[in-house]
């Protein structure tokens, strides 16, 4: 059985990672052209600080002395917000 710092940091490693990464990407690609407006350069610092945030994660698990009880609030946090994005991205393209 998987436990939930295993969950955690797979959630953290192979989805939240790599879709913020592609979302800099994209950001940066706007810096590139100078086609950022002022939302954009604060979506950018908010995601690069988001990135920290979630390599803290990964290296708090590495450390293994936080109780599990911290992992599965942490995972319970994120699978909230990502249901949320979800259900908020679904009402957007109903209209």
């Amino acid at each position: 059985m998987e436990t939930i710092k295993e969950k955690l940091k797979d959630i953290v490693e192979n989805l939240m990672i790599p879709e913020v990464e592609a979302y800099l990407e994209d950001l940066y690609k706007l810096l590139e052209t100078n086609s950022q407006t002022e939302d954009d350069k604060e979506a950018m610092e908010e995601m690069e600080s988001f990135l920290v945030e979630l390599q803290n994660i990964l290296a708090v698990i590495e450390e293994d002395k936080t109780p599990d009880s911290e992992y599965q609030r942490i995972y319970d946090y994120i699978i909230q917000n990502l249901e949320e994005h979800e259900h908020g991205h679904n009402l957007e393209q109903e209209d």
